[in-house]
């Protein structure tokens, strides 16, 4: 069976966020941690080298693989934001119309600055998103 790649680190997310050369880029990655940490209640974490989660759940696929990812998240890609919406987007149509200028891809928002979209409608999305994910893949620990 193969082994999960992307774990949590004890690497600091503020010293990965403070080396980030783009001030911009830097800024709203503080905005999201801000924005993340208070509708999630849970602490940033490093998941790799350079995903920023917070929360957990434990997802089992019918293969039998098994583990833990975080419950959403983002990351400062070079180009863009990827920020980690776990649950999908298909049932946040209209959450989605409010949101602004994005893309996304399977659970992925991608964004290039906070500014391009509406940071109310991501609250909302990232609360509903969490809820329905531990909701769905409740932690066993």
């Amino acid at each position: 069976m193969a082994q999960q790649k992307t774990l949590p680190t004890d690497q600091s997310v503020q010293e990965y966020l403070n080396q980030l050369d783009d001030e911009q880029k830097k800024a709203d990655s503080y905005e999201l941690l801000k924005i993340m940490q208070e509708v999630t209640g849970e602490a940033a974490v490093m998941w790799g080298s350079s995903l920023i989660g917070f929360g957990r759940y434990h997802y089992r696929y019918d293969s039998g693989h098994e583990g833990f990812s975080f419950l959403t998240g983002f990351s400062p890609r070079k180009r863009q934001f990827s920020i980690y919406i776990m649950s999908g987007f298909s049932r946040y149509e209209s959450l989605m119309d409010k949101l602004g200028k994005y893309k996304t891809g399977k659970s992925c928002l991608y964004v290039r600055r906070l500014s391009d979209i509406d940071t109310l409608a991501l609250r909302e999305l990232i609360a509903e998103s969490v809820a329905y994910m531990k909701a769905k893949y409740p932690d066993p620990e």
